[in-house]
């Protein structure tokens, strides 16, 4: 099967080609030819198997049909994504497969100043790629109509519901015009994102790419059991190998992201931290020296690592493992890209231990165990109170808990110790 078999138009193929792209990926094939046809669609994808191009290169095509000029302020596509990153991504993907093609587009999203999006959509857009909150924003202070609409997108809307954006995305659908395509992309199909999709799209194919929450067979994946207080060591101990080129490490909170990348970069290992907290800038100065392979190492919590699209990506770690399951499939998707191999890695500590289980109940998978001089047998063998995460009552009698400052590092620290297990 080529592009041209699904009946892709040539400026298309060609922007295809200039990528290396000879070939559509399974959502790719049963997504762009209902969507070419005019319907509704629910996906159901991971991340990392196309399907981004699965509904710009349809968007595309149809636009390019209609020789209407782009209006100021009214797009006719409408992209949501619940991170800035993701919705640059999907951006710069349009840039990419529509490079042979005449047609205007941008991106808008919170943590900059809006004066020069403003001056974007001033201009006229066919696309626009937004975040909720900023597109909310700037309709209501009248630079943005959806009248126009004929394709609206909801990318990753499993995230979107657990960001909490659901009152955002029912605003933004009633400005939306009663005849509009609707494209819905999610990795996993939990019931909260049926109910809501069911209430949004009109007789919708539903195409799915993979069993719901399955991952990818190219990442082989391994759980470390260890004790808090070990996780430092460990992890140093996997950067120093050499088949760790490039890793991506999760961690459940800003701080502990924060100073796991100082302490990394005190051992000479060249890491940064990305998260909800860093200004728009750092944020995108951290993503550009990882995929330029000036770092190594990047930190991330789970809404901040939303749109990383790095393919050569060798290792994701889980240096602490997701408060929800479906988060797992997620991290490790950021691995394994565009068919190559990857690896995940997820250090699992007693509390972590019924989490661990959650997951694999999701996955449909008993994820193997790695052998390691770190090894914490009351970590795998955790049940009951044990085997769960912390509470804020807890947190009161665990002052001198674990803390990651008791891991390795240079000079003293002022900071109050506080306990790892934290929400």
């Amino acid at each position: 099967m080529s592009f041209g078999n699904l009946n892709i138009i040539d400026p298309l193929c060609r922007a295809l080609a200039e990528e290396g792209y000879t070939a559509p990926t399974p959502i790719q094939n049963l997504a762009i030819p209902p969507l070419l046809n005019g319907r509704d669609l629910m996906g159901i994808a991971q991340t990392g198997t196309g399907k981004t191009a699965a509904f710009v290169l349809p968007i595309l095509q149809k636009i390019s049909e209609d020789s209407r000029p782009a209006k100021p302020g009214v797009p006719r596509a409408l992209v949501l994504a619940p991170t800035r990153e993701l919705a640059a991504q999907i951006d710069q993907s349009f840039a990419t497969y529509g490079q042979f093609l005449r047609f205007r587009h941008t991106v808008i999203f919170g943590g900059v100043h809006q004066g020069s999006q403003v001056r974007m959509l001033s201009r006229g857009v066919d696309v626009l790629v937004a975040t909720p909150g900023r597109l909310l924003d700037l309709m209501n202070q009248g630079y943005i109509m959806l009248k126009g609409v004929d394709f609206f997108v909801l990318d990753e809307i499993d995230r979107m519901l657990d960001m909490g954006f659901v009152k955002d995305m029912r605003k933004i659908v009633a400005a939306l015009p009663a005849k509009h395509q609707s494209l819905f992309f999610s990795a996993t199909m939990s019931r909260e994102t049926g109910e809501f999709a069911e209430k949004l799209l009109c007789d919708p194919v539903k195409v799915e790419a993979a069993p719901q929450a399955s991952t990818l067979e190219c990442i082989e994946q391994k759980v470390f059991f260890v004790d808090q207080n070990n996780k430092y060591s460990l992890l140093e101990g996997l950067l120093q190998k050499e088949e760790v080129e490039r890793a991506l490490i999760f961690t459940r909170t800003k701080h502990r992201a924060d100073k796991l990348a100082e302490m990394l970069s005190k051992n000479h290992i060249n890491a940064d931290a990305i998260h909800g907290n860093k200004s728009q800038n750092q944020r995108t100065k951290a993503m550009h020296d990882f995929k330029s392979g000036r770092l190594r190492v990047l930190v991330a919590t789970d809404i901040a690592a939303r749109g990383i699209d790095v393919n050569d990506i060798s290792h994701v770690i889980n240096f602490d493992l997701p408060n929800e399951p479906e988060s797992y499939v997620h991290r490790i998707g950021r691995t394994g890209r565009a068919g190559a191999a990857g690896k995940a890695y997820s250090f699992c500590a007693a509390e972590e231990r019924n989490i661990l289980r959650s997951i694999e109940r999701l996955t449909r998978a008993e994820i193997g165990i790695m052998p390691h001089q770190y090894h914490s047998e009351s970590a795998k063998t955790a049940v009951g109170a044990a085997a769960e995460p912390a509470t804020p009552n807890r947190h009161r009698t665990m002052q001198r808990g674990p803390r990651l400052e008791s891991y390795p590092r240079s000079g003293p620290s002022s900071r109050k110790p506080y306990p790892v297990r934290r929400h």
